[in-house]
């Protein structure tokens, strides 16, 4: 019988130790910051009602939800599966919902499924509520760098306000986050009340969410791109000709809001998306004036072609993307909705949230070699196995070193010692100890890649190691 070799989904990723130590060091870094701003802990299914997913994203979000073929399908006789699953592929095909084949799906982000916690729990919850959220998620995307079909997100969200606080605390959260990993970023922020004002102004006010689809895509496929597919969405030439300056424009924020404040003058929703973003700037600003951390990574940048393609947005919008390395997607992202929980039945409740993508910035951080030392060690100290009294003596000096809080352990076999070496080679084990019968302890250390050795007593080998 032949046997397949092992593999995994396209889009998806296994783990080794080493990766996973940096991988929570990332989500407790994150973690911590969020704790600290009063953010609480929930956790969401993996999967969804299809109904409560659909439509949230825009069309090509939805095309890119994972859906769960119900089992009924594979109990059904032999003639009519084929048939089934026929039906299932022009549902897809067709983004079309039929609920005899797929009632549910895999959660396509972390915002959505709050959403519908927020309206189901709603009698249990203080508000506003601050909640963080560290799961996978899925999107039947492409493959390729930087994009998998399961990733992380880490998101942060307060509903049930509508002030602009929440928003410089949001950019304040993301400035601690990158400053504590030490990776240098641009914040850029733009508001989807302006987008509808600038959609207002050329004429096109009805197709505000064709148009932020298409800006979304500018540092993917250039101006040249965006008018293309803004002219096969039916956006007019006079339009698109109007739309030009502001996809173009390259000057600092004083400028940006001066150019906006002029093109939007005749616009109530675009001139309210004005001042929402200047009173986010000038308040982040007077704090950072005062309280700026010295180590602080992150620039603030008023994006006017930032349109994130996400049908919920209503108001200020972000993203993140490094400054250093090859990676040029967005790391973070977030904005305002105003009623996201609507749609599950309760109305007029405004949040606004964040989310990092721990994948992504793990990319980063692989790349442009930031983790600390410490994060990658892994056991400190090995004790040798020479079996006997001196096994034993080992086991208990082990126990005492570990309630130290030291990483440490002993080779579970007494075995020569080429294959125990090995073992400390393969685990960058900095430190190992020799106990003989009679309690005496060798301590063999690396150092510039020499190995040297030292006769210590236990509170000498402690004070060695830590």
């Amino acid at each position: 019988m032949a046997i397949n070799k092992p593999s995994i989904p396209k889009g998806t990723r296994d783990f080794s130790p080493d990766e996973m130590v940096r991988r929570n060091y990332l989500f407790d870094t994150i973690r911590s910051v969020f704790k600290k701003y009063g953010y609480q802990p929930i956790e969401t299914p993996a999967m969804e009602n299809i109904e409560s997913l659909t439509g949230k994203y825009g069309d090509e979000g939805d095309q890119l939800l994972f859906k769960i073929l119900n089992s009924r399908p594979y109990e059904a006789k032999d003639s009519d599966k084929q048939k089934m699953r026929d039906a299932f592929n022009r549902s897809l095909a067709q983004n079309t919902n039929n609920p005899d084949l797929t009632e549910r799906a895999l959660r396509y982000d972390l915002t959505v499924p709050f959403a519908r916690y927020v309206v189901q729990h709603q009698n249990e919850i203080t508000f506003p509520f601050k909640r963080y959220q560290i799961q996978p998620v899925w999107r039947a995307d492409r493959p390729q760098k930087g994009r998998y079909r399961e990733f992380f997100q880490c998101d942060a969200d307060v509903i049930g306000s509508n002030s602009l606080n929440n928003e410089v605390e949001m950019v304040q959260m993301i400035d601690e986050v990158f400053t504590a990993l030490k990776v240098s970023v641009t914040i850029k922020i733009n508001n989807r009340k302006i987008l509808a004002g600038i959609a207002e102004v050329i004429g096109e006010k009805d197709k505000i969410v064709d148009i932020t689809v298409s800006i979304d895509k500018l540092d993917k496929i250039g101006v040249d791109g965006v008018n293309k597919e803004l002219l096969e969405k039916q956006i007019s030439e006079t339009a698109i000709e109007k739309l030009q300056p502001l996809i173009i424009f390259k000057g600092n924020y004083d400028e940006k809001i001066k150019l906006l404040s002029e093109i939007l003058s005749t616009s109530e929703i675009g001139m309210k998306g004005v001042e929402e973003i200047k009173t986010i700037f000038d308040t982040y600003n007077t704090l950072e004036k005062e309280f700026r951390n010295q180590n602080s990574r992150s620039t603030l940048e008023l994006d006017i072609t930032l349109a994130r393609g996400l049908n919920y947005y209503t108001g200020a919008i972000f993203e993140v993307k490094a400054n250093a390395g090859t990676f040029t997607s967005s790391i973070t992202g977030g904005g305002r909705y105003d009623d996201l929980t609507g749609v599950f039945g309760l109305a007029n409740m405004s949040g606004v949230g964040i989310s990092f993508g721990a994948d992504r910035i793990c990319d980063v951080m692989d790349e442009l070699k930031l983790y600390p030392e410490s994060v990658t060690a892994g056991t400190r100290l090995l004790f040798i196995n020479n079996g006997g009294k001196s096994e034993a003596n080992s086991l208990l000096l082990l126990k005492q070193v570990r309630e130290k809080n030291i990483a440490a352990e002993i080779y579970p076999d007494n075995v020569k010692w080429e294959k125990q070496a090995k073992y400390i080679d393969a685990k960058k084990i900095l430190y190992t100890a020799t106990v003989e019968d009679d309690g005496k302890i060798t301590l063999k250390f690396q150092d510039q890649g020499k190995w040297n050795t030292l006769n210590v007593t236990f509170e000498e080998l402690i004070n060695k190691i830590v």
